[in-house]
């Protein structure tokens, strides 16, 4: 009789395996607990609630931030994928503080930034091209420029350009290239290595007063191309004058007029541009032209400092072209990551 009796008792749930409803109910009464009956749940965590709607403001609208005062709008625009980095910490002290308030608004940032940057999280690269190019700033203390010529080779581009080169290594950089590369042309600091023929090869004017970009017609199997190599002003953050950026932006105005001048319908944009798709400075380019890495990359494709990359300011930039895939390539001797894709000069 007692063995029936407890047959019957674990049948009926009394002491056998619980239900999967009846754990998730359990564990939510114990992770709630603490929280009912608290009448101050609404009122702790006021100042965390507010921080998290100005995060959310920030994100929402960065483009209206102005660029007077130390180009604050450009800074912040540069680094603005970071700003997620805010949202678990706010969700955790939120948490902490067991505030129902400050959980609430933790919600409005996080939503902002999935709309912001959401599709750079999934995969978007797709088979098929028929052209493969790279770019890379070398550095111009590179210990290495042979190996880092080699290394960029080794990612199958029938296109290379190179940014920051000084005159001495450039030998060393066309020796290392020469087997793979049949035809180059160096302009000023910037150069551009092709397996297929060049032509109408030209310094380009980005109001600097020295070369550093240029623009060849590259006679690729599926038709010509316009491919232009640029390495715009580097940019600085002082504590004295915020983001000095204004040799940049209006380099950056100037590419963009070449650019939109450009009489080739096919074109593509390789290089160190010193700025992100976000940053309003180098609308001029942005504006006609299409990242590779956010039609077809994987992820955010960050690529300076190559220690720690923290921002992608090396850019791949198509029009009249279809990207297929895009890519960084691994670390070579300079502070920047080699970045790659491969494109549909063929198009619809």
């Amino acid at each position: 009789m007692a063995q029936q009796a407890y047959v019957t008792e674990k049948d009926d749930g009394g002491s056998g395996d619980e239900r999967p409803g009846s754990r998730l109910r359990r564990l939510a009464a114990r992770l709630t607990g603490p929280w009912r009956g608290d009448p101050r749940i609404w009122r702790r965590g006021l100042v965390l609630a507010a921080v998290a709607g100005v995060l959310a403001l920030v994100m929402l609208v960065h483009s209206r931030i102005p660029n007077r005062i130390g180009n604050l709008g450009s800074l912040t625009e540069t680094f603005l994928p970071w700003c997620g980095l805010l949202v678990p910490v706010l969700l955790g002290l939120a948490l902490l503080r067991r505030s129902a308030t400050a959980l609430i608004a933790v919600v409005l940032p996080a939503v902002v930034w999935l709309n912001l940057f959401g599709g750079l999280l999934t995969d978007k690269t797709a088979g098929g091209g028929d052209l493969t190019v790279a770019t890379h700033n070398v550095n111009a203390d590179n210990p290495d420029p042979s190996g880092t010529a080699r290394a960029v080779a080794a990612s199958g581009a029938d296109v290379v350009a190179l940014e920051e080169l000084k005159a001495d290594a450039v030998p060393t950089y066309t020796q290392a290239l020469a087997s793979a590369y049949r035809y180059h042309s160096v302009q000023g600091t910037v150069g551009l290595w092709s397996k297929y023929p060049l032509g109408d090869v030209r310094a380009v004017d980005i109001k600097l007063g020295w070369t550093r970009a240029m623009r060849a017609t590259v006679t690729t199997p599926a038709g010509p191309v316009a491919v232009y190599v640029a390495h715009l002003p580097s940019v600085r953050v002082k504590i004295e004058a915020g983001f000095t950026a204004r040799q940049r932006d209006k380099s950056a105005d100037a590419l963009g007029e070449a650019i939109a001048h450009e009489t080739l319908t096919r074109v593509i944009l390789l290089g160190d541009l010193n700025g992100t798709m976000n940053d309003r400075s180098l609308n001029a380019v942005t504006s006609q032209m299409r990242s590779t890495q956010g039609a077809a990359g994987n992820g955010f494709g960050f690529s300076w400092p190559a220690s720690f990359p923290m921002a992608r300011i090396d850019q791949i930039m198509v029009k009249g072209i279809e990207p297929e895939s895009s890519w960084t390539l691994p670390e070579t001797g300079s502070d920047h990551l080699p970045v790659a894709a491969r494109v549909s000069v063929t198009t619809s």
